[in-house]
């Protein structure tokens, strides 16, 4: 039996694929798993029993990587579960920017109680709600992800012309890419091309800040800029300038902050891209996988503190190590079992910065001794064997 916390109300989709074998509450005690959306996680303290965090969406700021990678935490998230309900939304903000909509449906609302008039009075304000068609524009897309893809291929569906821009774009995401859709190599050339440019990249020391008062003098002017994203990819001082100046005929974002709210040409949202049922279900499904897999065979996808490795059952038991990425630990753990008399029928190791992650099939149950012995290793944080 299995134990599991959950630190938010996780959709019952997702929870319903643990089956009978896990134990699950909001205030389970030394839990083998943390199920979790946006509870902060930082000031928390994490139990020896925990082996795994599933994060039910893509971002993890909410949670203590350093710490957990030192305890030997496998840290999950569900990259790509949400991609579509941020696409939407993100296909909406694009509209959104070009037609005044938001604008001209608040106007609207002023003309209440002139009764017939009403018609003629829509008529004659109309005219400063007028704004372009998408079709036929040019969107730059910066970070060509699973929703920089998805967005990528919306657009080219409604007639834009698309420029990508990823410099670490993986062979399976650009099979996904719209042939349609031009991949360029550099950021300078998405700001000369695009009417319209959009954000899908990780908050990282490198993506901070990236729209700023010298890239925007870089683009179009009237470009219209959606982030939907992370805040503090967008410099906001930069962007309100360049909207008052008319640099910039739009900003759309989905993080309302107090310095951007209520300034004209800012559309700003409350943080909806994800707030979808489909989505909720996608990433708790997800991340419910992660943790049974892991739990059950040891095998981990999508980690971001961890290596991803993944291999098939064989032999009678699976030995699972987490430990420092240094010369001779494979080859000392693997003597220690071929003392005890196992024999390894199969292995996979994959090492990411500082840390490494190997899993052994036996032939035979490790005994105690081994178990003491490879934990006693200088080196290994963690071990567990999985029968």
């Amino acid at each position: 039996m299995f134990n599991v916390q959950t630190l938010n109300k996780i959709s019952k989709i997702g929870l319903s694929r643990l089956g009978d074998n896990y134990a699950v509450a909001d205030d389970m005690q030394n839990p083998d798993a943390i199920l979790v959306r946006s509870a902060a996680m930082h000031d928390m303290e994490l139990p020896e029993s925990l082996l795994a965090i599933a994060r039910a969406g893509a971002g993890v700021n909410n949670i203590p990587l350093d710490k957990c990678t030192e305890k030997g935490i496998v840290v999950f998230n569900t990259p790509g579960a949400n991609a579509n309900a941020v696409k939407e939304l993100v296909v909406t903000g694009l509209l959104l920017s070009s037609r005044k909509v938001v604008d001209g449906i608040e106007w609207a609302k002023t003309l209440k109680g002139n009764g017939d008039a009403v018609g003629k009075m829509v008529e004659k304000g109309k005219s400063q709600f007028v704004g372009p068609e998408i079709s036929g524009k040019t969107l730059g897309v910066i970070g060509l992800g699973a929703i920089g893809i998805l967005v990528a291929n919306a657009a080219v569906a409604l007639g834009m012309d698309v420029v990508g821009y990823d410099p670490f774009l993986s062979v399976d995401h650009a099979l996904l890419i719209s042939r349609k859709v031009k991949h360029v190599n550099t950021l300078d050339e998405v700001f000369a091309a695009s009417d319209y440019i959009t954000v899908h990249v990780p908050l990282t020391p490198d993506t901070k800040g990236v729209i700023n008062e010298a890239n925007i003098a870089k683009m179009k002017d009237g470009v219209r800029i959606l982030n939907f994203s992370r805040a503090d990819l967008a410099v906001s001082a930069d962007v309100l300038k360049a909207l008052k100046e008319k640099k910039v005929a739009a900003y759309v974002t989905d993080f309302a902050t107090d310095d951007i709210l209520g300034e004209e040409g800012v559309i700003a949202m409350p943080h909806l891209g994800a707030s979808t049922p489909e989505s909720e279900d996608n990433c708790a499904k997800m991340a419910a996988d992660e943790i049974k897999d892991f739990l059950e065979n040891g095998n981990i996808k999508n980690s971001v503190t961890m290596p991803a490795v993944a291999m098939p059952r064989t032999g009678a038991a699976r030995v699972c190590v987490i430990h420092k990425n240094i010369p001779n630990m494979i080859s000392s753990i693997s003597a220690k079992l071929s003392e005890s008399g196992n024999n390894i029928e199969a292995m996979a190791n994959q090492s990411r910065k500082d840390y490494s992650y190997s899993m052994l099939d036996t032939a035979n149950d490790v005994t105690d001794a081994a178990v003491e012995a490879i934990k006693a290793i200088d080196g290994v944080i963690r071990f567990r064997v999985i029968k």
